[in-house]
């Protein structure tokens, strides 16, 4: 949802009229009224003058004015997206959710927490080492439950600060009652902070990494006209995702398994501004059908805003994955949550991806 983030200011001026003390009298009249002249003189005096002043900062990946700088370090989860683990807590929170394939047909979301931390996360699932790598280029406080040995590997040596809840099962991270294991572990946006002091982190703002976007009276609508959106990585429907442009909210809303995707916090669907989609080279690396993504060499893009959909490229520039127009500027994004999709280059981003007016 774009939230404009402005100020309404009200700026009141007062015109004061000085009244002598003394009457003045007229042949004709007689004595001036000095207190009905007054009392319309009053009726004149106050003009209310309402105008609409830009907060000065925006936040750095969504976009939306704020009066304070951000300086919440980006913070950066594996979200749970088996069937059995939705509807997911604090994705409507999160400034960007990355999408793609775990193993097999599955999906795992990474939520990017930055201009706000839910009091509630999960389920929160396993890393992969490109989970990692995006964490990384973000300098992000990196949160999972589990590994890969790649992962396992890469998080032992220290090269990320993170917590796991495979070290904090039953402290940081709580078992619901109310879900099955391995789809319950949740963390809290406070256990969050007490993690990073655990594990010596800052969480403050450092790495100054940011998208760039659109004012409001820029936006131009370009490319195709596009309404609906599909994301399909197999035959297995529970693992696809469409979306719907709606014209009065200027947003996109999700379904996954053609059920609506909404945040379990707050009961309320997920509204997006832009839908990026990246082609990227994927390879499966061992006999459960584990994964490496290449998220570095850049390629092929589709971006949807504003109900229009064009083709772009993608790279990554110092770990920010950014889609760029053809003469080398960055796409500029509309201001709110952005869902990011990477897909396989074989068979290409045209097999994965459709979309009809």
């Amino acid at each position: 949802m774009w939230r404009k983030g402005l100020y309404s200011v009200l700026a009141t001026t007062v015109i004061l009229s000085a009244c002598g003390n003394e009457q003045e009298t007229s042949v004709e009249t007689g004595p001036i009224d000095t207190e009905q002249e007054s009392e319309e003189q009053t009726g004149q005096e106050t003009e209310v003058v309402e105008e609409e002043i830009l907060l000065p900062y925006q936040t750095p990946f969504t976009g939306e004015r704020v009066a304070n700088e951000a300086n919440m370090r980006p913070i950066i989860a594996t979200i749970n997206n088996h069937p059995a683990a939705r509807p997911q807590s604090g994705l409507g929170s999160a400034d960007v959710v990355y999408e793609m394939l775990a193993e097999g047909d599955v999906t795992r979301f990474l939520a990017l927490y930055q201009s706000e931390l839910p009091e509630k996360i999960g389920p929160v699932r396993s890393a992969r080492d490109y989970f990692i790598e995006i964490a990384l280029g973000l300098d992000a406080f990196y949160i999972a439950h589990g590994y890969s040995p790649e992962a396992q590997s890469m998080l032992f040596s220290g090269v990320i600060d993170n917590i796991n809840g495979m070290q904090y099962d039953g402290t940081l991270f709580k078992r619901s009652s109310t879900r099955k294991a391995p789809h319950n572990s949740y963390i809290s946006g406070e256990n969050v902070k007490l993690g990073a002091e655990k594990v010596g982190a800052s969480l403050l703002y450092q790495k100054k990494v940011a998208y760039t976007y659109y004012e409001e009276e820029e936006i131009v609508n370009t490319g195709l006209l596009v309404n609906k959106i599909e994301v399909k990585y197999s035959r297995n429907d529970q693992f696809n995702s469409s979306y719907t442009y709606n014209e009065d909210a200027k947003t996109y809303s999700r379904q996954s398994g053609n059920i609506e995707t909404i945040d379990d916090l707050t009961n309320e669907p997920i509204a997006l501004s832009n839908i990026i989609v990246m082609e990227m080279d994927h390879s499966i690396i061992d006999s459960v059908g584990r994964r490496e993504i290449n998220i570095t060499s850049g390629g092929k893009a589709y971006v949807f805003q504003h109900g229009y959909m064009r083709e772009v490229l993608w790279e990554n520039r110092d770990g920010l994955l950014t889609a760029i127009e053809a003469n080398g500027s960055e796409v500029k994004l509309v201001p709110g949550q952005t869902w990011v999709h990477f897909v396989p280059s074989y068979p290409g981003i045209e097999s994965f991806v459709t979309y009809t007016e």
